[in-house]
């Protein structure tokens, strides 16, 4: 199977790529620092990216014990995605989700804690949740959330600042300079506060 044209060599000996780029986040619950995420863009060439989402939390308050480790991996060609795997490990189990371009369509599976899927999308892919990590969602309807396998509804709410919404869930996402500084994730407990850190 032929990936590149004939140019391709050329023009990606010619063109520099882009430095990967780290954004690293602490994450609180009530104002008790429980974990970290990383969100790392990294250029393979003139046409991939690969992203990577890496979160590892721990809580421990009276009896309320909650222990998650997930890492998204995404591959992505000329602004699509082809291929997102999603592993997590928490005190509840192993859980794993899989997006794949199929050519005409997507395979979905999620397997997670309390949410099974399969299904599958005939439409190109071009912006994930993790993508909202590297700009701000402007003109952007929705995002595929690679762990559920389905979409978060998008809606800026005021200058910078956006709700994503699916399935009763809901997390709000602020900027600053185009920059994702703070996640708010709503939780019936206690909220988790995801922030940029310096």
């Amino acid at each position: 199977m032929v990936l590149h044209s004939g140019a391709a060599p050329a023009q990606s000996t010619s063109t520099k790529l882009v430095p990967e780029e780290i954004r690293r986040y602490t994450i609180e619950v009530a104002g008790v620092r429980v974990g970290t995420m990383t969100a790392t863009r990294q250029p393979l060439s003139s046409t991939d990216v690969r992203f990577t989402l890496v979160s590892d939390v721990q809580v421990n308050f009276l009896v309320y014990h909650l222990k998650v480790y997930y890492k998204v991996i995404n591959q992505v060609r000329n602004g699509q995605l082809l291929l997102s795997t999603v592993e997590a490990h928490t005190n509840q189990g192993d859980f794993s989700s899989r997006t794949e371009w199929k050519g005409g369509h997507y395979d979905i599976v999620a397997n997670q804690y309390k949410h099974q899927y399969r299904g599958t999308e005939t439409q190109p892919i071009t912006y994930t949740v993790t993508d909202m990590f590297f700009g701000e969602p402007r003109g952007q309807q929705r995002a595929f959330a690679e762990y559920f396998g389905d979409y978060f509804q998008v809606q800026p709410v005021r200058s910078a600042r956006y709700h994503a919404r699916r399935d009763g869930r809901e997390d709000e996402y602020q900027y600053a300079n185009g920059q994702l500084v703070t996640i708010i994730k709503k939780n019936p407990l206690k909220n988790f506060i995801i922030r940029q850190l310096p």
